[in-house]
């Protein structure tokens, strides 16, 4: 099974630029408080860390 993490959205994408609002679509976020689980890719992982502000890693799952 492949590595997993679960991600939640902590910021509001209101007067952010439109790529960080595209971003947090990408990872299938829209709404405050909202938690996706996705797996656990380098390109995941970069969208992550280009919005640190407005999501947070949860917990990692193998």
């Amino acid at each position: 099974m492949a590595k997993t993490i679960v991600v939640k959205q902590i910021g509001s994408p209101i007067r952010r630029p439109a790529d960080q609002r595209a971003t947090l679509v990408g990872l299938g976020l829209n709404k405050m408080h909202k938690t996706r689980e996705l797996e656990d890719t380098p390109s995941i992982r970069g969208m992550v860390r280009k919005i640190p502000h407005l999501v947070e890693i949860i917990e990692e799952r193998d």
